[in-house]
């Protein structure tokens, strides 16, 4: 029997496949503004699978992930139904799909910021505040927060996810989860920030997902991948400047000049959009994990 499906996502599909697990497997698809374009982006849900595999071994000892493996051969034999999956999304599971552990999770993003960008520059410009909390004055697009700071969100079924105070995520989900979640991200953060510097890039910010596997908070689904993350070289990062990204931005900068009005449909993708995205997102695989994206599993021979 093939597995349900319990969600599909803009990039993901996740299966229930029984005992406690899922079958969360990425496709190639992007989206910019909460819309999905038509155009794929070759090797995006392979870069997107096997960052997540390395940070979630890297980042064990901050806090457990819920990945158990990424191995097509140890998923074929433990859930032997998901050879029946299939999908337009995409075209094999190789090097797509991860074997994680169920968990109950948190209703709110956990992210952490540690430069003014994106929508955080946007609220700062126009109010002088980062997620309702008043910062110094004249501070510049891409400077350096004093220090990186957790600024939640709520995770919105329909629409656009909501920037909210930390006393608001204490609200939600309890002042003891939402301190512990603080402290979870913040001390991710800061590892994965220092590992990216060693590999000549900048994590402006990145956003996580924390649930409950047994009691204890784990991380869950994608972890500081160019789709949750901001990276950009360190060496290009110019204070009061948009600096070179490798992730989706860029592609985000392209559909805001094209005159699209942000609402379904979308404008088709140029060729160049599409290759110079997906070349950035290998790039950003291979210069941060030190690791050939041609190892990992899935490769065309």
């Amino acid at each position: 029997m093939t597995p349900p499906l319990i969600h599909a996502g803009k990039v993901r599909e996740l299966y229930d496949v029984g005992n406690g697990l899922l079958l969360m497997v990425a496709s190639d698809r992007v989206s910019a503004y909460d819309v999905v374009f038509e155009e794929p982006i070759p090797e995006k849900g392979r870069v997107l699978t096997a960052m997540t595999a390395f940070w979630v071994h890297e980042l064990a000892d901050v806090a457990p992930g819920t990945v158990l493996t990424a191995d097509p051969a140890e998923i074929a034999a433990r859930v032997p139904e998901a050879a029946l999956l299939s999908s337009a999304r995409w075209s094999t599971m190789d090097g797509r799909a991860l074997l994680v552990r169920r968990a109950e999770m948190l209703p709110i993003e956990c992210i952490v910021r540690g430069y003014l960008a994106g929508q955080a520059y946007d609220e700062y410009a126009a109010s002088g505040t980062v997620h309702g909390a008043p910062m110094p004055e004249g501070l510049r697009l891409a400077d350096r927060l004093s220090e990186p700071m957790f600024t939640p969100a709520t995770k919105a079924e329909e629409g656009h996810d909501l920037n909210i105070g930390f006393d608001d995520a204490a609200d939600i989900v309890g002042r003891a989860a939402a301190e512990r979640a603080r402290e979870i991200s913040l001390n991710l953060y800061a590892r994965a920030a220092a590992r990216a510097a060693a590999a000549g890039f900048v994590l402006a910010d990145t956003k996580f997902e924390l649930g409950y596997v047994d009691g204890e908070l784990c991380l869950c689904d994608e972890v500081v991948t160019p789709d949750s993350s901001r990276l950009w070289p360190t060496d290009q990062v110019v204070p009061g400047t948009t600096p070179p990204a490798f992730d989706k931005q860029p592609l985000r900068d392209w559909a805001a000049k094209s005159g699209w009005d942000k609402r379904p449909p979308p404008p088709e993708l140029p060729p160049e959009v599409v290759r110079s995205t997906s070349e950035r997102y290998v790039a950003a695989y291979e210069r941060v994990t030190g690791r050939r994206l041609a190892d990992w599993y899935g490769a065309r021979r």
